[in-house]
């Protein structure tokens, strides 16, 4: 395998690093052929590693004694500190020294550094965070955008629905995705201005040479039902919707807990229906799914939960591989290209 096959991993960021960072990508050099490539602190990944099995084949270090923590201020965090793990790590991916960046660290960071060294897409004004998004009964949604964009002009959200749909197909395996604004009604008239402006171009771009299956509104309620594929919001809706689901899951999975442990018989009851229960929590648990990629920039970087663990690492790196493979910023890229020369991305 090339350089451009190899999986770059931000060893010192999110909440559990280095120690989650390094058991995950030991877990995953067990099972992915790709090298993977961890960035940081070459003495406390090595001494990390060594406490877990892996195949040292797969496994490649590159020091770099700089990092950014949660709280810095990202845009300085970036310029400052040349020899920190994302910025090392995104300078890599730029250089062709490998396909995908993954990092559990500063979101603003992440973002800020994949604008500064990556740089856009042509045709993007603003990249976007995508998550994935449970659906009741069987497989998820694509939330874009859940964070990156507190406010969005109506072409913004053209844009995320272009690039949720392309990454819906290429890489969750969803052919012909469907698209679907979130709004505070169904009706085409319903909303603020700038969401009757997106519905109208979003349906101008409905079922036309290389555009979109809109479906029209949707209601929050109608999220986790899977009322459509690609879910169309601003950064700060989908937040919110995203915080808000994680936030009511965990209550009902409480209050499921209680209920079934105040007595002997709902015990017995309990013990009965314990593997579906861990079924319905693992719908929910956020380190099945991997990150969220960061869509818009002109390189396939991954955005992990601050706190993710091992599993969550290792599944981040097993998912993240179809996004490298399958050229997903390239066919962005040929989209908006043909967007722009049929006048239809404003």
């Amino acid at each position: 395998m090339g350089n451009r096959d190899r999986i770059i991993l931000d060893g010192m960021g999110g909440d559990h690093a280095p120690a989650a960072i390094a058991e995950g990508a030991a877990l995953a050099s067990q099972i992915v052929e790709n090298t993977i490539c961890i960035v940081g602190d070459e003495k406390r990944l090595t001494d990390e590693l060594a406490r877990h099995k892996h195949n040292p084949k797969r496994i490649e270090l590159v020091h770099a004694e700089e990092v950014i923590s949660g709280d810095e201020a990202p845009v300085r965090a970036v310029r400052t500190k040349q020899r920190s793990s994302i910025v090392v790590g995104l300078n890599m991916l730029k250089n062709g020294a490998g396909g995908v960046f993954i990092s559990a660290g500063n979101t603003g960071a992440l973002m800020a550094g994949g604008l500064f060294i990556l740089g856009r897409i042509q045709g993007i004004d603003r990249p976007a965070i995508a998550s994935t998004y449970p659906i009741l009964g069987e497989g998820v949604s694509l939330l874009v955008d859940t964070g990156a964009n507190a406010e969005c002009k109506p072409n913004n959200l053209l844009e995320f629905a272009l690039m949720g749909s392309i990454y819906m197909e290429k890489v969750l395996n969803k052919r012909n995705p469907t698209v679907g604004l979130v709004n505070m009604g169904t009706e085409e008239n319903k909303g603020t201005t700038v969401l009757k402006a997106a519905h109208a171009l979003l349906a101008e771009n409905r079922d036309t040479e290389g555009g979109l299956r809109f479906v029209g509104n949707i209601e929050a309620r109608d999220i986790p039902r899977g009322a459509a594929d690609v879910i169309v919001c601003d950064g700060y809706v989908g937040n919110v919707v995203l915080k808000l689901t994680e936030g009511l899951a965990w209550s009902i999975f409480q209050l499921i807990k209680q209920k079934f442990t105040s007595g002997l018989f709902t015990k017995v009851g309990a013990l009965l229906l314990s593997g579906k229960l861990s079924e319905l929590r693992g719908a929910f648990d956020y380190s099945e799914y991997g990150g969220a990629p960061i869509l818009g920039i002109k390189g396939a970087v991954v955005k992990m939960h601050g706190s993710s663990n091992a599993k969550a690492v290792k599944n981040t790196i097993i998912k993240a591989l179809p996004y490298m493979k399958n050229e997903v910023v390239r066919n962005i890229e040929n989209a908006i290209l043909n967007l722009e020369v049929t006048g239809r991305l404003e």
